[in-house]
């Protein structure tokens, strides 16, 4: 078994830590200088939107709010990698790693808006629900040129993303809270994955709509919370914040000297995990997060491309950057025979004593749950584009079981499957997006011509 965790995490380390690194990479500057900079110009005017859908529309059974979708989105971004993916960044690249997370995090804000676009033009509504994502806008929009290529891709995505997300990263998932209240609060593991589970069933069996009114109502709070956890821990060591900053921009272009438990970085190393950890936290460009903008109801599909830029700059550059600090002003990296969410974990416990250790701890909780609910969805779009509501019990059968046995111990090589499938996934989706960038600006242009006229937003989501 253990030849096999490794040969499968060799594989993944190449095509994750090389192919998928560029692919992103390349997307988010391409969409960048072809939409010319949205997340600098319209930055402004997408806070303006997504707080203008907290108030919310009227919409239809089977479809969300702007906003709804941008929580379900966030849940889904927001997980266990914003605080103990951010740790090992830092351990293994240094504090520069933050500096390259941040300028991914701004070229992902492009690339995110162009699958929200796609999602939301190649939609469709089946069983009286919206629903849409990569999937459909590969067969659909690859369609016509390619019919053969864009059936494969498109089913090449979804068995992808529903092993990926839907199955084995929610055991990850259900894993990483049943250890943090296990280690903080001494409950079972197994009596903590059947709750997960439980809690889990009652939103996933009220579809969309019911994932929708959680993650509006949970995903903010959770936010708030840990991000004013985040804020007073940094007043306290306000002293340091200086320092801290110094420290992330030098050693993002010099290396990092090894201290204390800290065995320092190469300015390489602080690319690479940094653009890593940016990639895999907002998950702009793998094609998670459109099936949660393909179903919100705008007027026009730019607007919840515009509201999904904001979902990448919250994940990575407010949450991820919380955690970054809190660990850096504390140097809890630096501290001897820590790793991961333990090292979040410390630097909490500096700030505050015990009582950090069990916040941080119902907080991560939160987060891999709402997460859980995100990949759920995300999966069960693509169990509907491949063999519609028939297909759903099977899923959920296959989700719940595997929350369970998650939550009770780490199979390593089950891990590897997860981060190889994850990494799979990306392909087809970055092709598309470079196959199809004609479509998004072309869309683009035709809202910023209609907002310039003036009068009320229009989008004929019938004509392709």
């Amino acid at each position: 078994m253990d030849q096999i965790q490794n040969f499968i995490e060799t594989i993944d380390g190449f095509v994750g830590g090389v192919i998928l690194v560029a692919l992103l990479l390349g997307v988010g500057l391409f969409y960048t200088f072809r939409l010319g900079f949205p997340q600098f110009t319209k930055f402004f005017r997408s806070f303006k939107l997504m707080f203008g859908g907290i108030f919310g529309q009227a919409k239809e059974h089977g479809s969300l709010s702007s906003f709804q979708a941008l929580s379900t989105a966030i849940a889904a971004q927001v997980g266990t990698g914003n605080v103990g993916g951010v740790a090992t960044a830092i351990t293994l690249g240094g504090p520069g790693a933050v500096f390259w997370m941040w300028i991914t995090a701004l070229l992902g804000m492009s690339t995110i808006f162009a699958e929200a676009v796609l999602a939301q033009v190649f939609r469709e509504r089946r069983s009286g629900e919206l629903v849409g994502g990569p999937a459909f806008y590969i067969s659909k929009g690859m369609g016509k040129k390619s019919p053969g290529l864009a059936k494969f891709l498109a089913g090449f995505f979804a068995i992808a993303i529903i092993i990926a997300l839907g199955i084995i990263g929610n055991m990850v998932q259900s894993n990483s809270i049943a250890d943090a209240v296990n280690n903080s609060f001494g409950i079972p593991k197994l009596v903590v994955g059947l709750i997960i589970a439980a809690l889990a069933s009652l939103i996933f069996i009220g579809g969309v709509d019911r994932i929708g009114r959680f993650a509006e109502l949970v995903v903010p709070a959770m936010a708030v919370i840990y991000i004013l956890g985040s804020i007073v821990l940094l007043i306290k060591f306000r002293a340091n914040l200086g320092e801290a900053f110094s420290t992330i921009f030098t050693s993002a272009f010099t290396p990092t000297a090894a201290a204390g438990g800290f065995a320092g970085a190469m300015v390489k190393q602080a690319i690479q995990m940094g653009v890593q950890r940016g990639l895999f936290s907002n998950e702009a460009g793998m094609g998670s997060t459109p099936h949660a903008h393909a179903v919100a109801n705008v007027k026009h599909p730019a607007e919840q491309g515009l509201i999904a830029l904001v979902g990448v700059f919250l994940d990575t550059i407010v949450i991820c950057s919380a955690t970054a600090l809190a660990i850096v002003v504390t140097k809890s990296y630096q501290v001897e025979g820590l790793a991961g969410v333990r090292i979040t974990q410390n630097a909490f416990i500096e700030g505050f004593g015990p009582v950090g250790g069990s916040f941080l701890a119902v907080c991560l909780a939160f987060f891999a749950f709402t997460t859980i609910v995100g990949w759920y969805y995300f999966g069960e779009s693509n169990v509907r584009y491949l063999f519609g509501s028939k297909g759903f019990l099977v899923y959920r059968i296959l989700v719940v079981a595997g929350i369970v046995f998650g939550a009770m111990q780490e199979v390593g090589v089950v891990w590897a499957l997860s981060g190889f499938f994850n990494n799979l996934m990306v392909i087809p989706n970055v092709i598309a997006l470079f196959a199809l960038s004609p479509l998004v600006v072309k869309i683009y242009k035709d809202y910023n011509r209609q907002v310039q006229e003036g009068g009320e937003l229009t989008y004929d989501y019938d004509a392709k």
